[in-house]
């Protein structure tokens, strides 16, 4: 190959552009970042335990939609044993009342996801 050379270099130049991103986060120390919502109730505990409402959320809320409007139930029942009202506002805002700057957005935000709880729904008061 006569222009073995350029191929090389082109490839160092596109591995290091490809990867910037990585030496960036690391380089400013922002590569061990998690974010940390802070939540503002006295309950103890969630409708379900800490684990499946961080990885799951998103499912537990598309189940209620469907539930609610499609089907007219409104009572779910946790793997408590404990009912709870079907609802966004009424349920998940009463512990999470804090949603713009230090909960939902916050790790939406981080993870580059967006949602559309607030197409349907008002944002609670104070928010």
């Amino acid at each position: 190959m006569y222009d073995s050379g350029k191929v090389m270099a082109g490839l160092v130049i596109f591995g290091c552009l490809v990867t910037s991103p990585i030496w960036y986060n690391a380089l400013t120390g922002k590569s061990g970042y998690i974010p940390k919502p802070k939540i503002v109730t006295d309950k103890k505990q969630c409708i379900e335990p800490k684990e499946y409402i961080r990885t799951r959320h998103k499912d537990l809320l598309k189940d209620w939609r469907e539930s609610v409007v499609r089907k007219g139930i409104r009572t779910y029942t946790g793997s408590d044993k404990k009912r709870y009202t079907m609802s966004l506002t009424r349920t998940c805002m009463n512990c999470h009342s804090n949603k713009l700057d230090e909960f939902c957005l916050q790790c939406h935000n981080y993870m580059g996801v967006t949602n559309n709880c607030w197409d349907c729904h008002a944002y609670p008061k104070g928010t």
